[in-house]
């Protein structure tokens, strides 16, 4: 039996965490069928220990010790014994260090610099510097940085930290992420340097579309840095960001998240951020004061360069440009290496799909997406990359370049998200299927560059509410996003506070619009923290989220009134249903107010069941009665006695049945029987948007309809999810018909290739086709419950589950259904097969064989 190391909260790397009390996680791997915890045993590494605690808990389990003070650093580990006696030996230790947990901790003002060094936003990226003296042999050396506006910081030369875009983007008037870094191993005894460069990234650079908006949070960048040298002799010096910091120009003479970054080799300073660089004709930084109660430590990893890609193919366009293509739509940007006379210019312009053979750079909107680097002009080839930019894009026109292009050692894709750990995976034998589920993938990685976004490549790129609820049980499979999104959260609720309502898009920005309370997007305020507890275990969400929850629920039911009906104001309804022209998406066959009842009903259920699990019980009755009443109003509404809606769409049936709405079974009957008939009229293609696409598949289950849920999966004609995959779709797409049948651009001003909302279908591929399902919160009971359909032969799905890895494959041949599942120590399983009763398992691996 082992035990691995212990992980704290979410955090992949527990150096500078914000948690003083941070809670414990571990997994076990054992050989023993159906091993169970019956106590665990916790021991940090200086000395204090638990003792033997009987609970069978090993997910989030309480800090049992002392809390952690600022920069405090301890070593834990675990041991377990089992409910049959067996007894683990100890984890390997595990090691966390705090941040600075309080606000007093921050003596770091801000480095701004001057006014008359900064061009209009999005221009040049400064640097700032100084000299210091490290006085002896360094024991410790922690550096905790972040910045108005985006920056990149550097010891003696070399880069601190692996980070892309850091800090990231949070609602910055609330909250403003800092990271610490280890960089004792870059500092020398006698002189050194600190330097940064800093760009105006989402503070001050422009956000949003039909022009946007610049200087949002500010019209002034700045470094926040602190450094803090422990040395052997138990003394420590501190070097801080503050007016003694000296400013300059730099390469990059323009940069922006949506137009790209320019740079002039011609112009770095040589030696800039090394000890002695002579910053005499460099003016002073401005020491601006700042409120250290809004620096908060990371949650989750931040943004990193995640693999490189090579061209697939060099492409010649109809005036004679090079084009690359990567054979993957991204989010990320190119590294070049390459030489030639310096001053000459190398043009790098990027798209997701080519029209005509030429880039399509339309569904850009006013993203230039250009990068442009003049060559130094060195006897070596010259390697560069953009540092304060991110383009979503397959192929890359090649423009200027020196001499002849050797894609393989000249050009390759970085792809660059947040650095979350993969967790699910599926697998099945229609070839068309795995490729809709790597797109799927491959969009959410597009889109979760420091938050959930629609899109990485036009002039947006924001965090829309609605998207990420409808697509969050799918990222919580494919990834372990709970820190991020945990983020994300917190920003919602500060907006939302200020705002007075859950806005579209997190963190917000008013740009043409109002905050009005829209359906399906401002209940991602209860269905995110929801789903974040469902499948992590983690209750901390929704105690942190509640009040923001009830604030939502309250605030829908004032609106609609006594009657419960809401059907007044602003609602997106089913957007982007297949039928709304390509310049109004918001034109649904679904009738607004029925959808906005229907997740008012939702909603208001979820916060009953909510505020029970956190014990506040009379919230839970009246929620839980709010819910009733709402359920029975939709259905004075909408829902004849027999069960037919009033609205006679996929969406509006799919509505009713996957959120329980109707009264009783001849009503879910003659609706599933009405859903049946709409889909085979459509011609098993997809007759829903965004409300409706994650739920027709499961609402068609729901109702013994599994035959009808594989056609309409398995459809390639468009309107469907395979019909984009028949057309070389890498990633999601924002329309069902985003690029037409003739190769052409869907003339819509909204047409993204990566736009991840369409494919929360996967949640259902690995809880339906593939069968493995959580039965409890945080996957502690699994369900192994496959609905084997329409040709394919095999389908798996493996999950590394809070308890550790759990899988279900089965394989079909004539009438028989095999099927083996992996269930994870200390978990049971609910394996519910065609044609054979229902039982519970243990851990370990079973297979079973069942005729169909």
């Amino acid at each position: 039996m082992h035990v691995a190391a212990p992980v704290f909260e979410h955090h992949r790397d527990p150096l500078g965490v914000g948690e003083s009390a941070p809670r414990l996680s571990w997994t076990v791997t054992t050989d023993l069928p159906g091993w169970r915890q019956r106590a665990y045993e916790i021991e940090l590494s200086d000395g204090p220990a638990s003792g033997r605690v009987e609970s069978a808990e090993s997910v989030l389990v309480p800090w049992p010790f002392a809390p952690l003070g600022s920069r405090e650093r301890r070593g834990a580990r675990v041991r377990v014994h089992g409910a049959d006696g067996s007894a683990s030996g100890w984890s390997p230790w595990s090691w966390v260090e705090a941040g600075l947990l309080d606000p007093a901790d921050w003596r770091a003002r801000a480095a701004a610099p001057p006014p008359e060094l900064l061009g209009v936003p999005d221009g040049p990226a400064l640097l700032l510097r100084r000299d210091f003296t490290v006085r002896g042999p360094v024991e410790r050396a922690r550096l905790y940085v972040t910045a108005h506006g985006l920056h990149e910081t550097e010891i003696n030369g070399s880069v601190v930290g692996d980070d892309v875009l850091a800090p990231g983007w949070t609602s910055y008037g609330h909250r403003l992420r800092y990271r610490t870094h280890d960089v004792t191993a870059l500092l020398r005894e006698g002189r050194n340097a600190i330097g940064a460069t800093l760009a105006d990234g989402w503070y001050r650079g422009r956000i949003g579309f039909r022009g946007g908006k610049t200087d949002v949070y500010g019209d002034r960048t700045a470094l926040i840095a602190q450094l803090e040298i422990a040395y052997a002799d138990g003394t420590t010096d501190v070097v801080v960001t503050d007016g003694t910091w000296r400013c300059g120009r730099g390469p990059v003479t323009a940069t922006g998240l949506y137009d790209g970054e320019k740079h002039d080799a011609r112009l770095l300073p040589s030696g800039w951020s090394r000890p002695g660089f002579d910053d005499a004709a460099w003016p002073a930084a401005d020491a601006l004061a700042h409120d250290p109660a809004l620096l908060v430590a990371p949650t989750g990893p931040p943004v990193r360069r995640i693999e490189t890609l090579a061209p697939v193919e060099v492409l010649t366009g109809p005036a004679g440009e090079t084009i690359l293509d990567f054979g993957q739509n991204i989010a990320g940007r190119l590294r070049i290496r390459v030489q030639g006379p310096a001053g000459h210019t190398v043009t790098l312009r990027h798209a997701e799909v080519l029209e005509n053979g030429a880039l399509a750079l339309r569904p850009l909107r006013q993203a230039a997406a250009l990068d442009q680097y003049t060559l130094r002009g060195d006897a070596e080839p010259e390697t560069w990359e953009p540092r304060f930019t991110v383009h979503g894009f397959r192929y890359a026109q090649i423009d200027g370049w020196p001499g002849d292009l050797h894609p393989a050692s000249g050009v390759v894709a970085v792809v660059c998200h947040t650095d979350m750990r993969p967790t699910g995976e599926f697998d099945c034998s229609d070839p068309l299927l795995n490729r809709l589920h790597d797109n799927v993938r491959w969009s959410m990685r597009g889109n979760y560059v420091d938050l959930p976004t629609d899109c990485p490549q036009r002039d947006e790129r924001l965090g829309w509410t609605g998207d990420i609820q409808v697509f969050a049980p799918t990222a919580a499979f494919l990834y372990d996003c709970a820190g991020p999104l945990s983020s994300w959260l917190a920003d919602l609720a500060a907006d939302q506070a200020e705002q007075g309502t859950v806005p579209h898009y997190v963190p917000w920005v008013g740009l043409l619009f109002d905050t009005v309370p829209a359906a399906a997007w401002g209940d991602a305020a209860v269905l995110v923290p929801w789903t974040l507890y469902q499948r992590f275990g983690d209750l901390g969400p929704l105690r942190r989220q509640y009040p923001s929850m009830k604030a939502w629920v309250d605030q829908v039911a004032g609106l609609a009134g006594d009657g419960h009906l809401w059907d007044t104001g602003f609602q997106f309804g089913d957007w982007l249903d297949p039928a709304a022209p390509p310049d109004d998406p918001g034109r649904a066959r679904t009738d607004h107010a029925l959808v906005a009842t229907a997740y008012h009903a939702r909603s208001a259920g979820v916060l009953a069941d909510a505020a029970a699990l956190l014990g506040h019980s009379g919230d839970a009755a009246r929620y839980a009665a709010l819910a009733a009443e709402v359920r029975e109003a939709f259905r004075r509404e909408f829902v004849t006695p027999s069960g037919r809606l009033a609205c006679d769409t996929q969406t509006a049936y799919a509505l009713a049945l996957a959120f329980d709405l109707l009264d009783g079974q001849e009503q879910r009957e003659r609706a599933g029987r009405r859903l049946v008939e709409l889909v085979a009229a459509d011609g098993h293609r997809i007759g829903t948007g965004f409300v409706g696409t994650p739920l027709v598949c499961d609402a068609l289950c729901s109702v013994g309809a599994y035959d009808t849920a594989y056609a309409l999966l398995l459809q390639r004609t468009c309107p469907s999810w395979l019909y984009p995959v028949t057309m070389g779709a890498t990633t999601v797409w924002e329309r069902w018909d985003s690029l037409l049948p003739d190769g052409t651009v869907n003339p819509g001003e909204m047409t993204s290739f990566n736009h991840y909302a369409l494919g929360a279908v996967a949640d259902w591929l690995h809880r339906t086709v593939a069968g493995l399902a959580p039965a409890a919160p945080g996957y502690r009971r699994l369900r192994v419950a496959p609905r084997p359909g329409g040709d394919l032969t095999r389908a798996s799905a493996r999950l590394d589950t809070p308890y550790g890895p759990a899988s279900v494959s089965w394989t079909r041949q004539g009438g028989t259904l095999t099927v083996t599942a992996t269930v994870p120590p200390g978990t049971v399983a609910e394996v519910d097969l065609p044609g054979a009763a229902p039982r519970e398992v243990g851990s370990g691996t079973h297979a079973f064989t069942t005729t169909m």
